[in-house]
């Protein structure tokens, strides 16, 4: 990409570079180099490190810690931090509610929560997907009554990431079952302490437990944790899925995989075959970057809390070449990136360097065309926002 950026970009880039190599312990990028699942601690000391040089939240708005920084160089800072193996800030926090507080809480709730979810003081967990409601979202049943000063929130929600890890949850519950399903909905942020919370963990295709269902049960919510106005949440929930699916073209992860794939390609590098799925790979991820960084430039010209439609295109490919490299990275691996399971814990036989998640990554992002709304809603989002059919 260097032939598009200019020479303070590039000086920027090398600056990042810098600063991720030597101010993040080498200790957890080796691990994470080699494919090892970043800890709880490791990615909280990586999100500190960085909220300290006012690293970790760059897209806020100034007045609540962000950077005064152009799209390409927030895109840098993203691919600087992948390619350098660090762990990246908790997305729910710094890309998901963050923003949503910043742009339309109350200043209350900015001086509440917006420090420390910088600072990853605070874990939060989404509360979107139900059981009957995912891709369809506005169909969520998950009720929040308003009784005097707070919410009496009843419910459940499904595939909530890393909620083990979590400290609250910010969640879409129907407070208004009159009006058409997507008008009676809000924003709450929700204490996972709180009596009537029940989290219960969800074994996956890889052996893990990444995802969660999240039970309320009469759960009494301040009213003053609403984010914005009641039954709005629909607005705000789609600002938030618009970050999230910008970020989820995932350029840093690709770009990131494709490196290991190389180095632990060997001979199959001279499989006429194998090089021109790697060399399309690499060819699709540099232009995904480039419409990346198309809808980052049209960020300023959109009126806040306006989702690009764009976004659905960069979500749908993104995911789309994510999973590509880790079918290509099973291909270079074959046998050796099998895992086998003794007692609940990973026991890895001895094989190459960054092949022993090869497998399990192999399972887990099945689910990227599907979380942030699936791949089939984009292509629906695209036909009519952006086709007009």
């Amino acid at each position: 990409m260097d032939f598009v950026l200019s020479s303070q970009e590039r000086e920027f880039a090398r600056d990042m570079r810098a600063f991720f190599t030597t101010e993040i312990p080498a200790g957890i990028r080796d691990r994470t180099a080699r494919g090892e699942q970043p800890t709880r601690d490791d990615i909280v000391t990586c999100q500190q490190i960085m909220n300290e040089h006012g690293l970790a939240v760059p897209h806020w708005p100034v007045r609540c810690g962000g950077q005064d920084w152009t799209p390409i160089q927030r895109h840098l800072w993203a691919e600087e931090m992948a390619l350098a193996h660090v762990p990246p800030p908790i997305v729910f926090n710094t890309s998901m509610v963050g923003p949503v507080i910043a742009h339309f809480g109350s200043p209350e709730l900015h001086r509440r929560f917006l420090p420390p979810t910088a600072s990853a003081e605070i874990w939060w967990a989404q509360g979107f997907s139900e059981p009957d409601a995912g891709s369809d979202l506005a169909s969520l049943r998950t009720t929040a009554v308003r009784d005097g000063a707070a919410y009496v929130v009843n419910g459940q929600k499904t595939w909530t990431t890393l909620a083990q890890h979590a400290d609250w949850i910010f969640c879409l519950a129907r407070t208004d079952p009159t009006v058409r399903k997507q008008r009676g909905i809000s924003f709450l942020l929700i204490d996972l302490r709180s009596p009537g919370v029940t989290i219960r963990p969800i074994r996956l295709l890889d052996g893990g437990c990444e995802v969660n269902e999240v039970f309320f049960d009469d759960v009494r919510v301040p009213a003053d944790h609403l984010v914005g106005e009641e039954n709005r949440g629909w607005t705000y929930a789609k600002f938030l899925l618009g970050n999230e699916r910008t970020a989820n073209a995932g350029i840093g992860i690709i770009k990131s995989r494709v490196g290991r794939i190389k180095r632990l390609a060997g001979a199959r590098l001279d499989d006429p075959l194998f090089r021109a799925r790697l060399t399309t790979l690499e060819v699709e991820t540099t232009a995904l970057e480039m419409s990346v960084l198309r809808v980052l430039d049209r960020e300023s010209t959109l009126a806040p809390g306006i989702p690009d439609p764009m976004s659905s295109m960069l979500k749908l490919r993104g995911t789309e070449l994510q999973q590509r490299a880790t079918e290509l990275l099973i291909d270079v691996v074959g046998p050796m990136g099998l895992a086998c399971r003794a007692n609940g814990a990973a026991a890895f036989a001895p094989m190459p360097e960054g092949a022993a998640d090869a497998l399990p990554t192999y399972f887990n992002w099945r689910k990227a065309s599907i979380y942030a709304g699936s791949n089939e809603v984009q292509r629906e989002i695209i036909s009519k926002a952006i086709l007009g059919l």
